[in-house]
């Protein structure tokens, strides 16, 4: 995370001779030529072991530009260990010069998983967000793809506001007026915080809005309504500033927005792990928000019920499509905390034979990789394996013999045809949703890892579909430790180095 000039830097060289006046301190071009790359090739080589042989895993990806306006995508995979541990890899920060058109991001998602030794056949699915170039990338490469929940959230709050845009921006507008006003002067800081102590509110700062995070919005609404009191002393006495003082109307604007987005402020937030299941949730958190708190109330004024209408509208619109629906009500399945709470028989019906026929297609395949490999076909056709020198020596047939070779050949024949697999799975997962759900604040992975045990087939289902990712955070995580890194100070840092940088602060331990 520091500049690698730091080691030539009097006040640092002094520091370390302090501390031992034996040490040789490296140079700056070890550190850059030969420190950090081996470091990088040993923690590559290390998750290049770890995800070889995973069965399943999911994605997250998105575009960033330095300080400098240098272009770079991001690429985060997730998957679940054998013990039932969800885990997040850092893979790329890969710098893209070319215009963002849909085929140079496909053809770089696809170099990356390449370059990872990646299945695509194992992806379950790459969440990012609503921007067209990405779509259509990942659609031209056929990928499961999953919309992000923060950003269709910030696209839902967004429309909502437009319902009713002159009374609403004006309130947003005053309120960012008044938060510089008194966050950009010391002088003005001061006095509130004194009018604070005489108004009797409580000692907050008050809280600016970023345009990318609609959380920030409601976060500084709530602020300003609840330090109403302290800055109306304050205003009352500043002819300069006074015209900022909130008038009647623009404080009810501002309440009915507060209680419309309100009810939806921290689901991004928990939405947004890295370490814990996020995308069995994301329906019920829909089912939730579009049936009780965005759902009319007799006391919401017209305001905040146009608000409310409007958020619902563009959530169904953003998760209508039936691949993502899909999606979600199968992950909802297999997590045994929402297991039960599907209540349309029909489309419990349809999902179960999707899942089941998936489960059959997933067996075929081990089936085919297994023949492949040449253990079990062997093993199938009787076939010995010892040495071809000495032929084994004949014996008179038994009618057990004889009736063994029959037995395994109809076992062969049922295997290949799936029949027993259908049947074995189908009575898993009616075991399965038959079974009580669990407390909702249980750990699904927890559950999974003491009862895989009972569900071999549905388990591997679960592997599948519990690693996607609700939202795309985890490489906007990547971007700010990026930003971290590539300051304006190091804004010459070459692309390589800044992959190389960014992929240590993400992966080293403890970091």
């Amino acid at each position: 995370m520091q500049p690698l000039n730091t080691v030539e830097k009097p006040a640092f060289q002094n520091m370390l001779q302090t501390f031992d006046k034996q040490y040789e301190l490296p140079k700056k071009t070890y550190i850059s030529q030969t420190a950090i790359p081996s470091l990088y090739i040993k923690v590559k080589d290390e998750i290049l072991k770890e995800i070889k042989d995973i069965s399943f895993y999911s994605a997250t990806t998105d575009m960033w530009s330095s300080s400098n306006m240098t272009p770079y995508m991001s690429l985060t995979i997730h998957y679940i260990t054998a013990d039932w541990t969800l885990q997040s890899k850092c893979l790329e920060t890969r710098y893209i010069p070319q215009n963002h058109t849909a085929d140079v991001l496909a053809e770089a998602l696809q170099f990356a998983l390449a370059d990872w030794e990646l299945d695509e056949r194992k992806m379950a699915c790459i969440t990012t967000d609503n921007g067209a170039n990405i779509v259509a990338a990942i659609r031209n490469l056929g990928w499961p793809w999953l919309n992000c929940f923060g950003h269709n959230l910030h696209l839902a709050v967004s429309h909502g506001l437009d319902s009713d845009k002159d009374r609403t921006a004006r309130a947003m507008g005053l309120c960012r007026n008044l938060v510089n006003t008194f966050n950009l002067s010391w002088l003005k800081k001061t006095d509130l915080r004194k009018a604070q102590t005489e108004t009797n509110v409580p000692q907050h700062n008050l809280v600016l809005d970023v345009a990318t995070r609609w959380g920030t919005k409601q976060k500084m609404i709530e602020r300003v309504l609840e330090q109403l009191p302290a800055i109306r002393r304050v205003l009352v006495e500043d002819r300069k500033h006074g015209h900022l003082n909130p008038t009647w109307q623009d404080v009810s604007v501002l309440e009915s927005i507060n209680a419309a987005i309100k009810p939806v402020a921290d689901f991004t937030d928990v939405l947004s792990g890295e370490r814990y299941v996020t995308v069995s949730s994301v329906k019920p958190v829909l089912e939730l928000l579009q049936g009780e708190l965005l759902s009319p109330d007799p006391n919401d004024t017209a305001l905040t019920a146009n608000i409310k209408a409007n958020m619902c509208k563009v959530l169904k619109t953003k998760y209508s499509p039936s691949e993502i629906q899909n999606l979600l009500t199968k992950a909802t399945i297999l997590d045994p905390r929402y297991r039960s709470t599907m209540e349309d028989a029909e489309v419990l019906d349809d999902v179960k034979e999707k899942l089941l026929q998936e489960l059959l297609d997933m067996n075929e395949e081990e089936l085919k990789r297994e023949c492949a490999s040449g253990e079990n076909c062997v093993k199938a056709a009787g076939v010995s394996e010892g040495s071809e020198s000495e032929p084994p020596a004949t014996k008179k047939k038994r009618l057990c013999d004889l009736l063994q070779i029959r037995r395994t050949q109809l076992t062969s024949h049922q295997t290949l045809a799936s029949v027993p697999k259908r049947v074995q799975a189908d009575a898993e997962l009616t075991t399965f949703l038959q079974e009580e759900a669990v407390d909702a604040s249980s750990d699904p992975l927890m559950w999974w890892s003491d009862n895989h045990s009972r569900f071999p087939q549905i388990a591997k289902l679960a592997q599948k579909y519990m690693c996607i990712c609700a939202t795309s955070t985890s490489s906007e995580r990547m971007f700010s430790t990026a930003g971290n890194i590539v300051t304006p100070q190091r804004s010459c840092l070459k692309p390589h180095k800044v992959n190389m940088l960014v992929f240590l602060s993400r992966n080293l331990p403890n970091n």
